[in-house]
């Protein structure tokens, strides 16, 4: 036994800050902590092989890098000016050697200490320009954006890209006001090596970066490639860049340290604007420049041209956008999704430096600011083609002629923006064929009683000029919007209208337009059925059958003998024809209602057949209207052979009861 209160070899050994249990009752495990553990190696090639998603950034995020050492110098000079007492202008410089199978890129910024190699590159994940910005966040500078804005890396992962073209890198480096330097190396396997570096063999200041390339690699010693890649990712950063293809030879440059969009627009000529944008992939002249700077909550500029000529892929479903987003002056992705789809015709460049820089830079596009960004600079894009369209209409139009039918996609994809892309769009109508006419104008020119915007929707302009039913709308002088764009029939049915008139399609449910005076001042015709008539009509649908909803006289027509239109609640015939097209019905389609004109002598003629005993020719004529009418809006006869053979027995009994021409006479 053992005395109450004595500890025994069994007894839990009590832990300070920890309870202990009474005699008796079991203890209770305690926590223990431990660091995690880390395969350097496995870390680094998963780092170097995910992260990034093209090979091409590594010299990106080293001239990146480069950059920001100028930077930080350019700033640290200011309060101590000894430090750039050589008077040597700030500059990044690649060397290729072809027979060494190296690639360089130095700067003259301000250069790392040794206890700076192992915090900035022993360390991964560890940032300079982190802990530089804290140091003025300290001091209260990092309000300032001349103190900040043009340092770029934040996240110190981006010089770990070297690995994925190097099987060895060396950095040599001296820091501004040194008296020591250092050489850094590592296979990026999990270990590196720090040594002193004769002064002699080392920069003045700053650091140089040596990547030993490997096998799969050794393209990027082709002069023609690095050039491609600085100027396309890095040709805007604000350090010259310069290129020395050969040992021994005289360096060229690549960039002079400024861009085009930093620049006033009073500073820049017409030439250099048209450069510019043929630098980015066009030949012609831009129609449009829109050069600005935003400011307030976010900032960025923004440089954006509407092209000159439509590019030939501009509706492939797999098209992106020609976005290019820079963050201060290094460009992130080319095909940024910064404007709406339906405004990918536009050649655009955007650069911020409010944007944050995460783990992975192409990730960059989900952060709230980039929202901001995205929203403010569709705005702008929008409101710069309506004042375009207003002050000069002609050269609009010729926008309009190329990307309209991408614009009107706007319609349908972004309501909230529809109001300002109606003064956008621009119409072809029964009485403009030119494709001209705003709703403004056609709003302008309603007639007497006329409370809609009528419009009709076909598969070409053509065909849509020739449609029976526009031709009670003609004689009344009524302007009919022609939308022959497959997204005509979307966006249009989804708006609820323009200036408080209504959209009302020509061939769907009644026309309501008796109200409105016919142009040669005749009274209007009546469409209430007499008896004779309501016999016919009776007839005609119970012939057709289900083939229709409905037979009726028509306000429509007036010269043609029959039309097709959808009913009240149905769908525009066009538009369910294209969704039956897509597999998008989502059931039977519905049947469509046949207007007949009273007064057409073919009309007038079938009333003599209601009380015949044969109706074998009325009904051929009947389902022949049918057939002719669905021709005219563009369908194929839903029973060809039937179709013809009913056609060609009418010809037949039409040539029957015809008298013989009369014989040659002797």
């Amino acid at each position: 036994m053992t005395t109450e209160g004595a500890q025994t070899p069994l007894d839990p050994a009590p832990v300070d800050g920890a309870h202990v249990e009474s005699i008796g009752e079991p203890a209770a495990a305690q926590p223990t902590t431990h660091a995690f553990q880390a395969d350097v190696a496995r870390l680094l090639h998963l780092m170097v092989h995910s992260v990034y998603s093209e090979r091409d950034i590594f010299l990106r995020e080293l001239i990146s890098n480069a950059a920001d050492a100028c930077e930080k110098l350019r700033y640290e000079a200011v309060s101590d000016p000894s430090l750039v007492q050589d008077g040597q202008p700030f500059g990044i410089s690649i060397a290729l050697d072809k027979d060494a199978k190296t690639l360089s890129v130095s700067d003259n910024g301000i250069g790392m200490s040794e206890a700076d190699l192992v915090d900035a590159l022993g360390t991964i994940a560890s940032s300079g320009t982190r802990a530089f910005l804290d140091r003025m966040m300290a001091a209260g500078d990092a309000e300032k954006p001349q103190a900040s804005s043009d340092l770029i890396g934040q996240f110190g992962i981006g010089f770990y890209s070297a690995f994925m073209v190097a099987d060895q890198v060396e950095v040599d480096t001296r820091r501004a006001g040194a008296d020591a330097a250092h050489r850094w190396t590592s296979d990026g396997k999990g270990s590196y090596a720090i040594a002193p570096l004769d002064l002699d063999r080392a920069p003045v200041r700053g650091t140089r970066v040596v990547l030993h390339l490997n096998a799969e690699s050794e393209s990027y010693l082709k002069p023609y490639a690095v050039e491609r890649i600085v100027r396309e990712h890095s040709g805007a950063v604000a350090v010259p860049i310069n290129i020395l293809e050969k040992p021994g030879e005289e360096p060229r440059s690549l960039s002079e340290g400024t861009a085009l969009w930093t620049k006033p627009k009073s500073e820049i000529t017409p030439e250099q604007y048209k450069e510019f944008y043929q630098s980015l992939g066009q030949f012609d002249d831009p129609a449009l420049t829109v050069h600005y700077r935003a400011e307030g909550r976010t900032e960025y500029t923004v440089l954006a041209f509407v092209p000159g000529s439509r590019p030939f892929d501009l509706f492939d479903p797999q098209r992106k956008g020609k976005a290019k987003l820079y963050v201060r002056r290094v460009l992130i992705s080319s095909d940024a999704e910064i404007l709406p789809n339906w405004l990918r015709f536009m050649r655009l460049v955007v650069d911020s430096a409010d944007l944050p820089l995460n783990v992975s830079r192409e990730l960059i596009q989900e952060s709230a600011i980039f929202a901001a960004i995205k929203k403010g600079v569709t705005n702008r894009i929008v409101q710069e083609l309506a004042k375009f369209a207003e002050n000069d209409r002609q050269a609009y139009e010729t926008v309009w002629e190329n990307f309209g039918g991408v614009l009107k996609e706007g319609l349908y994809e972004d309501p909230e923006r529809r109001d300002t892309i109606y003064k956008l769009a621009r119409f072809a109508s029964s009485t403009h064929p030119d494709g001209k006419r705003t709703l403004a104008e056609y709003v302008a020119g309603l007639k007497t009683n006329q409370t809609a915007i009528y419009y009709a929707l076909g598969e070409d302009l053509k065909r849509l000029q020739a449609s029976p039913q526009l031709e009670g709308f003609k004689a009344r002088g009524i302007e009919v919007l022609l939308l022959p764009d497959p997204i005509d029939a979307f966006w249009v049915g989804s708006a609820a209208g323009f200036d408080g008139k209504p959209f009302k399609s020509i061939s769907q449910g009644a026309a309501d337009i008796k109200d409105i005076a016919l142009e040669d001042g005749k009274e209007t015709p009546s469409t209430e059925a007499t008896p004779a008539q309501a016999s016919l009509y009776a007839l005609m649908k119970q012939t057709l059958g289900e083939a229709v909803e409905d037979v009726r006289a028509s306000e429509r027509l007036s010269e043609s003998p029959a039309c097709l239109v959808a009913t009240d609640r149905g769908l525009d015939l066009r538009l369910e024809r294209m969704l039956a097209e897509h597999g998008q019905l989502g059931g039977k389609a519905s049947k469509p209602v046949l207007e007949v004109n009273p007064s057409h002598p073919l009309i007038t003629a079938l009333q003599g057949h209601v009380e015949a005993s044969d109706r074998s020719a009325f009904d051929d004529i009947v389902w022949v209207l049918l057939e002719e009418a669905r021709l005219m809006e563009g369908e194929k006869p839903a029973d060809a052979i039937g179709f013809s053979t009913r056609l060609t027995r009418i010809l037949t009994r039409v040539a029957a009861a015809s008298p013989a021409p009369a014989g040659p006479q002797a």
